[in-house]
C-alpha cells in the first residue's frame, strides 16, 4: 500500500498540471483573484461617486434650497426637458440619470403644509449611488425643516428628540464578538473548504484512474505483486492528501495575505478574533474534514476507474460540485440547527459543527453523531470503490 502511496506521490510531484491546482492556485490564483474583484468593485465605485449626473427638475420653484444645492457643476448636470415627458423613457435612453419631482406644498414650514413627497424617478438596476447622492441633499434640508419647526414650537433638545422617536428600543446583544463574527465566518468556512477539497482531489483521482488507463500504466500495475486492494488504498491516500493539502496550503495563503494586505486595526482584529478560538476547536475543525475528503476522494476514484478518458472522467466529476453545494446550503438556511436529525445528514452536520466550533457554542457531544454518521458514509463508500476497483468489467472497459 505504501509503495503505491510513494510510487503516485512523486508522480503527483512530477506532474505540473496538479502541483499547479495544489499549490500555485492556491497561494498565488485564488488571492490575485479576490484583488482584482476588490479592485475593480473600488474603481466602480469611485466612478459611481464622481460621474457627474445628468438630471431633470419639475417644481424646482417650490424649492429654492434644493435648486441650490444641485447646481454643483462636478457633481450634476441640469437638462432642459418637455413638461409631458415620459419619464421612464428618457432616463432608459440615457438622457437623464434621474428626475426629481417636487410637490406644490413643499414648504420650510411643515406644521401648516404638512409632509412633502418628493418623488426620485431613476434606474436602480446596477450600481449608480443616484439615491444616495440626492438623499444627502433633501436630507440636509428635511433637518433644517426641522430644526425650524421645532424652534417655533419652543422645543428643547430633549423635547425634540422625543418627539421624533418617542418610544426608543435599545438592542443589548448577549452574544459576544466571536459568536456575532462566528456566525458570519462559520457559514462561509465549510463552503470554502469543501470545494477547495474536492477541487483539490479531482486532478490527481482523474490521472491516477483515467488517466493510467489511457496512458495504459494501469495494467503494469495491476500484474505486480501487490494485492488490489493495497493497490486502490494507496491510490486513495493520495487523493484524500491532495485534497487535504489543498485545504490547507489554502487557507494559509488567504491568512497570510490577509494579514499583509491588512493594516492597523483589522490585524488586531483578526488577532483578538482568532485567538478566542481555542486550539481544540481548530483541531475539530481538522479531524472533521478528514472523512469529509474521504468521501471525495471514494467517490473521485471510483468515477475515475470507470470512465474510459481523462476526459470522460472530467465531465462526470463536474455535477460533484453541485452535490458538494447543497448540503452546505441547507446548513445556512434560517432555523436549520445543530439539533436532532440535522446532526446525522452527511456533510450537513459537519457544516453546522464548524460553525458552531467558530462561534464557540458547540455542544460537543454531537460529534459522536457527527464523526459516527461521517466515518460511516466514507467506509461504506471506501469499501463500494475497492470492490469497483475488483471488477473486470470496470477496469477494462
Amino acid at each position: 500500500m505504501w509503495l503505491v502511496f510513494k510510487k503516485e506521490l512523486k508522480e503527483l510531484l512530477r506532474d505540473r498540471k496538479t502541483l499547479f491546482f495544489m499549490i500555485a492556485l492556491p497561494l498565488l490564483i485564488f488571492p490575485l483573484m479576490i484583488g482584482i474583484i476588490g479592485f475593480v468593485s473600488k474603481q466602480a465605485i469611485d466612478k459611481a461617486e464622481t460621474q457627474v449626473l445628468n438630471y431633470a427638475l419639475v417644481g424646482g420653484q417650490y424649492a429654492p434650497d434644493i435648486v441650490t444645492e444641485l447646481q454643483q457643476p462636478e457633481k450634476f448636470s441640469l437638462v432642459e426637458i418637455e413638461a409631458d415627458a415620459d419619464y421612464t423613457s428618457i432616463i432608459r435612453n440615457d438622457t437623464v440619470d434621474f428626475v426629481l419631482e417636487i410637490p406644490e406644498n413643499y414648504s420650510n414650514d411643515v406644521l401648516i403644509n404638512g409632509q412633502a413627497n418628493i418623488k426620485l424617478h431613476f434606474n436602480d438596476a446596477g450600481l449608480n449611488l443616484v439615491y444616495r447622492r440626492v438623499n444627502e441633499i433633501v436630507k440636509s434640508q428635511s433637518e433644517l425643516f426641522q430644526e425650524t419647526a421645532f424652534s417655533s414650537l419652543g422645543l428643547d433638545v430633549a423635547q425634540q428628540s422625543a418627539l421624533i422617536e418617542p418610544i426608543v428600543l435599545e438592542k443589548v446583544n448577549t452574544a459576544d464578538d466571536r459568536e456575532n463574527w462566528g456566525e458570519k465566518i462559520g457559514k462561509m468556512l465549510p463552503y470554502f473548504l469543501f470545494i477547495i477539497c474536492l477541487t483539490g482531489a479531482m486532478a490527481p483521482a482523474t490521472d491516477i484512474g483515467a488517466g493510467e488507463k489511457e496512458r495504459g500504466t494501469l495494467e503494469t500495475l495491476l500484474i505486480s505483486p501487490i494485492d488490489r486492494n493495497k493497490i486502490v488504498m494507496g491510490k486513495f491516500l493520495i487523493v484524500s492528501f491532495a485534497g487535504t493539502m489543498t485545504a490547507l496550503i489554502t487557507v494559509a495563503s488567504m491568512v497570510i495575505w490577509g494579514l499583509v494586505l491588512s493594516q492597523g486595526m483589522a490585524i488586531k482584529f483578526v488577532a483578538d478574533f482568532m485567538a478566542q478560538i481555542a486550539m481544540l476547536d481548530f483541531l475539530l475543525i481538522f479531524l472533521m474534514l478528514m472523512p469529509v475528503v474521504a468521501i471525495f476522494a471514494s467517490v473521485l476514484l471510483s468515477i475515475s476507474i470507470y470512465a474510459k478518458s481523462f476526459k470522460e472522467a472530467q465531465s462526470y466529476m463536474g455535477p460533484m460540485t453541485i452535490l458538494v453545494v447543497v448540503p452546505v446550503m441547507f446548513s445556512m438556511l434560517p432555523g436549520v440547527e445543530l439539533k436532532g436529525g440535522w446532526a446525522w445528514v452527511p456533510l450537513t452536520n459537519v457544516s453546522l459543527a464548524m460553525k458552531e466550533l467558530i462561534k464557540g457554542t458547540m455542544d460537543y457531544y454531537q460529534l459522536f453523531a457527527i464523526f459516527g454518521s461521517t466515518v460511516l458514509i466514507a467506509g461504506a463508500l471506501f469499501a463500494f470503490c475497492v470492490y469497483w476497483f475488483n471488477q473486470e468489467k470496470v477496469l477494462f472497459r
